[in-house]
């Protein structure tokens, strides 16, 4: 690798890496406080809480972001390892440098098609990211590499060798345990405030969007194509000026931020216009127990989940919210068995009610599905609001702004003002 090579590689590995920490750091963030509004979130369709929020911004309850950061350091302890390797092994260095770009390549560019496409957001810090990894694609594809077929038994004989280097043995330990265990800590079950608790300590709903922001979202919303959901016979409506209609999934950890961070706004509306604006939870579970559109969820509880919420709500209100709020703070590792318990507790629905209700109202909930599949739904959540799609969640204070257009065009004042006295 010529000098030139590596100075661009490191240049574009370090600034993929600031990127990367930050995405990271805003999802941390938005885990504490889902209100949370980053520095990179400039309106509704330039912003990165929204794919972060989305499914496409997790997997398995890690970042997709933590996920740029190892690749990054990778990137950097290769290039360093280039530099101080003995020429013969330079091809070798290489070729695990193309091999591991070409890996973060198909990964960059389906997270862009899914934030472009799918979400129909930009994220600045992933845009950064995606230029990074095609930059250093490049590159690697530039130098003479050892082939694909012999790097294993490369890779064997370079960390023999990489054994008696104390100094590039100990920066391998400190990236591997680093790696593992950052990962690890998402992973961890965070606890979550009760119910009663959750609703005490509430955030207050986002300071409203004003002067040129609220202009500049006027036009955009004004500009977003609307669609007829017929909603089932169950969803009580009448006299409602603002439906928004949420497909939801009890498993997905964006569904479970959005609730939190959208509870606020509807509380808002609920009292400063009682009776205008509604939420209607539509469930589209990612559990192919129930969706055949997900033959490869990994939600094994969804279905389940949604199945013991509508049981939940033939006891009123109060009982569905407990059991709606204990799924979303169980979300890792459920499955139908700890929502049957749950259930119990919550509810005192036993297993075998809940067992001889199960298939009347797992069709129910693929009612939901079909009416989803119409739409359709690419990723959960995803909004209806009075017919504007919305992929994934707008950042809390663009939500706000869209009911509070959604009401002042509906005849009646705006939801985000005080009232003229």
């Amino acid at each position: 690798m010529t000098r030139r090579t590596r100075m661009w590689m490191t240049i574009l590995a370090c600034a993929g890496l600031l990127a990367a920490a930050a995405s990271t750091y805003v999802h941390v963030r938005m885990l504490g406080d889902p209100t949370y509004a980053s520095f990179c979130d400039i309106n509704a369709s330039v912003s990165c809480t929204q794919v972060y929020q989305s499914r496409y911004g997790s997997v398995l309850g890690v970042p997709v972001a933590l996920g740029g950061v190892i690749w990054f350091a990778a990137v950097l302890l290769l290039t360093y390892a280039g530099a101080r390797a003995p020429r013969a092994a330079a091809p070798n260095v290489a070729g695990y440098l193309l091999l591991w770009s070409t890996v973060g390549l198909a990964v960059a560019m389906y997270m862009a098609y899914a934030s472009f496409f799918v979400l129909g957001t930009i994220c600045l810090l992933c845009v950064v990211v995606y230029v990074a990894v095609v930059g250093i694609f490049i590159l690697s594809g530039g130098e003479e590499a050892t082939p694909a077929r012999r790097l294993p038994a490369a890779a064997l004989s370079d960390l023999r060798a990489l054994a008696r280097e104390p100094v590039g043995m100990a920066l391998l330990v400190v990236f591997l345990v680093g790696s593992v265990g950052s990962a690890g800590w998402f992973t961890l079950p965070q606890p979550a405030p009760a119910p009663a608790v959750a609703a005490e300590s509430a955030a207050p709903p986002p300071a409203p969007v004003t002067g040129d922001l609220r202009s500049e979202f006027e036009r955009y919303w004004e500009a977003e194509p609307r669609v007829d959901l017929a909603l089932p016979a169950s969803a009580d409506t009448a006299g409602v000026a603002v439906i928004v209609v949420k497909f939801n999934d009890y498993q997905c950890p964006a569904c479970a931020n959005a609730h939190r961070a959208y509870a606020p706004i509807f509380a808002k509306y609920a009292s400063s216009h009682p009776g205008r604006v509604r939420q209607v939870t539509l469930d589209y579970p990612l559990d192919p127990a129930c969706n055949e559109q997900a033959p490869r969820g990994q939600h094994h509880g969804a279905c389940a989940g949604a199945v013991a919420v509508r049981l939940a709500a033939g006891l009123g209100d109060d009982v569905r919210v407990e059991m709606e709020e204990w799924l979303y703070a169980n979300q890792p590792g459920l499955d139908r068995e700890a929502v049957v318990e749950a259930l119990a507790d919550v509810a005192g629905i036993d297993r075998a009610r809940y067992d001889a209700a199960y298939d009347e109202t797992v069709l129910a909930v693929q009612g939901d599905i079909a009416l989803g599949n119409d739409l359709p739904v690419e990723a959960t959540p995803t909004y209806v609001i009075n017919g504007v799609v919305i992929k994934g969640t707008l950042a809390p204070r663009y939500f706000d702004a869209a009911i509070a257009y959604e009401l002042e065009h509906a005849g009646g004042e705006r939801g985000d003002e005080e009232p003229a006295p």
